[in-house]
């Protein structure tokens, strides 16, 4: 008897939506448009959803109702992308990310991004700890939080042997939001003071150097599809887009092999992003995210939009064989 063919029409990324009507037409261009497309094209539909637009009627536990935006939704035609925004306006957003994720992974609905992962993946911390035996070392990383109670400099306990010049980072933003570099104990302790007035936890880094390059593996089913480079502008301390980065497609470095390997082993997920440094010798282990975005390096090259949309359209098709599985029908 032949498998029953797959129901999934809906993909919804829950994404808390307070953007600016300026930033979400940036974010619209450069992939969000891009996503919207390439799932049309696979016969899906790719949606931003607020949390708070997902509404539940559980009054029988055994049967229950979901919506999103008052229309039903159900785990065989619907699944939700979770991984965790936590950019400072959204901070008022995340306990009810993470407790939607529960509410729906108890719902059987197909989460591609394990709820369990959603906290691992936001803080740096967590991240090289749990990924501590990479073959590509992680950065060295010490992590501070910034209460009340800054003022007692109790932090120096931790950051006593910290190497400088060092880069500081809040540690569960993304975007390359809040990097500075701390040129010595009193440039940490001014970061700390201002990172405190947003309860902001930050992470501290071995300054790698200004020629420094990030390379961004994109791994679908454990399978490096895409490696896209970014280098910092001229004066720049570390890589971003907006200080004059360049981005580009590369080939994935053979240094990297073994640590693609190893990823695809720990973390097998039908999409993830692995951040990797070199600092002109060697390689690091930046960071993961399992909701990387996937933008096109140069809108001018044909070739650089095809790795692009091959890259999403693949995404997508992981998803929808997820779900298949998980439901046991024809992806």
């Amino acid at each position: 008897m032949a498998e029953a063919t797959s129901m999934l029409r809906r993909m919804c990324w829950l994404f808390p939506d307070r953007e600016s009507t300026r930033t979400s037409a940036k974010w619209g261009a450069a992939f969000w448009d891009d996503y919207v497309e390439v799932a049309k094209e696979a016969g899906l539909s790719w949606e931003r959803v607020a949390p708070e637009a997902v509404t539940v009627d559980a009054l029988d536990p055994h049967r229950p109702k979901f919506y999103v935006d008052g229309e039903p939704v159900t785990p065989e035609d619907t699944l939700f992308v979770s991984s965790l925004y936590s950019l400072p306006y959204q901070a008022a957003d995340v306990f009810n990310q993470f407790t939607l994720y529960a509410v729906l992974e108890q719902a059987g609905f197909y989460l591609p991004h394990p709820p369990s992962l959603a906290a691992l993946c936001n803080d740096k911390m967590a991240t090289i700890l749990f990924l501590k035996d990479c073959p590509v070392p992680p950065i060295p990383t010490v992590r501070v939080g910034s209460g009340r109670d800054l003022v007692y400099d109790e932090y120096e306990s931790a950051t006593r042997d910290l190497p400088y010049p060092a880069i500081a980072k809040p540690s569960g933003w993304c975007a390359s939001r809040g990097i500075n570099v701390a040129r010595d104990a009193h440039d940490v302790r001014g970061l700390l003071s201002l990172a405190q007035g947003g309860d902001t936890t930050l992470v501290f880094q071995p300054y790698l150097g200004d020629r420094t390059i990030d390379y961004r593996v994109h791994l679908v089913d454990g399978r490096p599809l895409a490696v896209l480079v970014r280098r910092p502008g001229d004066g720049a301390p570390y890589t971003q887009f907006s200080t004059g980065g360049t981005l580009a497609w590369v080939p994935l470095p053979p240094e990297l092999s073994e640590a693609v390997a190893y990823f695809a082993e720990k973390l097998p997920l039908p999409y993830l992003c692995v951040d990797f440094l070199h600092d002109g010798e060697r390689f690091w282990l930046s960071e993961i995210e399992l909701d990387g975005t996937i933008m096109c390096p140069d809108r001018g090259s044909p070739e650089a939009v095809r790795t692009q949309r091959d890259v999403i359209k693949a995404r997508f098709l992981a998803y929808r064989k997820g779900h298949a599985r998980l439901f046991g029908t024809d992806a």
